[in-house]
């Protein structure tokens, strides 16, 4: 490392307080999680989900809610800022969201799924985001019931990224654009 160069305090990092959180949003990103089993996964995409700005999560199906201290683990605070709520059935959910006006994309491996750097959307738009569960991913209905698929390209031998890995490289490539 140079010699004029350190590690940033937390009083540098310049991020907003839990509070303020919903207000300082630019983008009008959506997460929704069908049928995600794990707390720690939970709580891993709540805390990308505010590193990202999305502006809420809809955690459906048998996903675990907050609070439970196995999502605070991972979330480290961010079930705070973060708003959130509960949708029995994601299908619902999903349709909730396009009565509203979101594009909504599942994150899933289909035929016509469109490869994450080759995706195009109104940057206007607000998106929504569907990403499934460990074993099964996106559920069939849900999958059918979005706008498009999208498709994280991998290169290795394994058939998947863990799903809160996958969902801080999606953001990090949509958000950021």
């Amino acid at each position: 490392m140079p010699a004029d160069d350190r590690k940033l305090r937390m009083d540098e990092l310049g991020r907003v307080a839990p509070e303020a959180y919903a207000t300082g949003l630019t983008g009008r990103i959506t997460v929704v999680l069908d049928d995600v089993r794990s707390r720690h996964n939970v709580g891993s995409i709540f805390r990308t989900a505010d590193a990202f700005g999305v502006e809420r999560l809809v955690l459906c199906g048998f996903t675990p809610c907050p609070p439970h201290r196995e999502i605070e683990k991972t979330a480290l605070g961010a079930t705070a800022s973060v708003p959130w709520s509960h949708e029995k059935e994601a299908l619902a959910g999903v349709r909730g969201l396009q009565d509203q006006g979101y594009l909504v994309l599942a994150v899933e491996q289909t035929v016509r799924a469109i490869p994450l750097g080759e995706l195009e959307f109104d940057h206007h738009r607000p998106i929504a985001l569907v990403f499934g569960n460990e074993l099964h991913g996106v559920s069939d209905a849900v999958v059918q019931a979005c706008d498009a698929c999208i498709v994280v390209p991998q290169r290795g031998s394994k058939h998947s990224l863990n799903v809160s890995v996958c969902a801080g490289v999606v953001l990090h490539a949509i958000a950021g654009r």
